[in-house]
């Protein structure tokens, strides 16, 4: 038999490969697998290791999902781990209420079970990933899934997560993957091995992935309240007729740049976090403000990057969309030159043949008197993040027709 042709990247081996291939009905003929829910890992930093050690504890997880479906599979990643990690036993569940923060509870009668290769527990080698079996589950849209892990053996300082959730987790010293509610807990606003959820969709379902910073990351929005802008964009697709079919990847990594800061720059992580994400028909490249503002780097070298991006895209018949860089004026970031540098990024977005597309959130936040500020109304205090209700506005200004199949 001749295999497929597969891209591989670090933390993807061979054989994890074709375990999938043998077990997952990767290409299934009435539908595809579409990413609902994503985030960018990266090496936790000492400040957001968990509150209490992962290893023979129950790590309690919330995420909330974009397409709906009724047959899932998941991805747990120990892709900057240097040990191997042991997940005894791991359940999903939906959230009994909107409000996660309330010992997180969940549904009972929706709690299940998942396996790896048929078996009810797996090793994630250093440095890997894998995906669990896939199981049949009725998820809604826009909804918050739990996803409950006993943890065995667990590095206590190398572990791979995602420091910006905005979501509370909950962790238990005991196996606890199926009680309704974790009342006796640590809580820590992070997430932990956890990297994505997919849905076997129907073909006309697709998923758009936002290649971003603390700003798509939702520094600025509220614990549990998914108002990040891609939560909100999420929210107008799913009920507007023409997109309902349409999910998004969040791949906002706080601090994050081209070309580096905190977590694996976009440039490292283009392939992993764009490339490889399931179901992906559409990019969106927001990034650029942390190379400027701590960087200093150059426009020109930030344009070359944007077009290695929209021409990776086309690669794999993506269609790219680039995102003005808003204004950051009293911020420390700010400088004549870093603004001139922010001016030219955008002139050039906004008439550059290279894209397919255009998200002008410069225009869509700006202070209309003060250009190189935010408006007063959107500044969630420190003049470069936004609040919820800016992060309201840049989804606003989304063309949705952008994202019609």
């Amino acid at each position: 038999m001749k295999l497929p042709q597969f891209s591989f990247f670090p933390g993807i081996s061979l054989a994890l490969v074709l375990a999938d291939l043998g077990g997952q009905n990767m290409f299934a003929a009435d539908g595809h697998w579409v990413g609902t829910w994503g985030c960018g890992p990266q090496l936790t930093e000492p400040g957001n290791l968990p509150p209490l050690p992962l290893a023979h504890s129950t790590l309690r997880q919330f995420v909330h999902v974009t397409l709906p479906g009724k047959k899932l599979r998941l991805r747990f990643s120990n892709a900057f781990g240097t040990d191997s990690v042991t997940l005894n036993s791991v359940h999903v569940a939906l959230a009994s209420s909107v409000r996660i923060a309330d010992n997180g509870t969940i549904d009972l009668a929706t709690d299940k079970g998942l396996s790896f290769r048929e078996a009810p527990s797996a090793v994630i080698p250093a440095g890997e990933t894998v995906w669990s079996d896939p199981f049949d589950y009725d998820l809604p849209a826009l909804t918050n899934l739990a996803i409950s892990i006993y943890f065995g053996d667990i590095s206590a300082t190398k572990i791979t997560g995602h420091p910006g959730s905005r979501t509370t987790s909950f962790i238990a010293a005991s196996n606890a993957v199926s009680a309704a509610k974790m009342r006796v807990a640590a809580r820590t606003a992070h997430w932990y091995i956890l990297t994505g959820v997919d849905v076997m969709a129907d073909p006309s379902s697709a998923a758009i992935v936002v290649l971003g910073d603390s700003i798509t990351d939702g520094r600025g929005s509220t614990t549990d309240s998914n108002n990040r802008w891609p939560d909100v964009l999420a929210q107008r697709l799913r009920t507007n007729r023409a997109t309902a079919n349409v999910g998004v990847l969040n791949m906002g990594v706080g601090g994050n740049g081209i070309f580096g800061g905190l977590g694996p720059s976009a440039n490292s992580r283009f392939e992993r976090d764009v490339l490889n994400q399931s179901g992906v028909k559409w990019l969106i490249v927001f990034e650029g403000v942390n190379d400027i503002g701590a960087g200093g780097a150059s426009a020109s070298s930030l344009i070359a990057a944007y077009q290695q991006y929209a021409a990776k895209a086309h690669g794999k018949n993506l269609r790219a969309y680039g995102a003005t860089i808003a204004p950051f004026g009293g911020h420390s970031y700010y400088s004549d030159a870093h603004e001139t540098a922010r001016q030219v990024v955008n002139a050039w977005f906004r008439t550059n043949t290279v894209y397919d597309g255009l998200l002008d959130f410069d225009a869509a936040v700006r202070n209309p008197i003060t250009l190189t500020n935010l408006l007063p109304a959107y500044d969630s205090g420190d003049h470069l993040h936004l609040n919820p209700v800016g992060y309201q506005a840049m989804a606003s200004a989304v063309d949705l027709t952008l994202f019609v199949p």
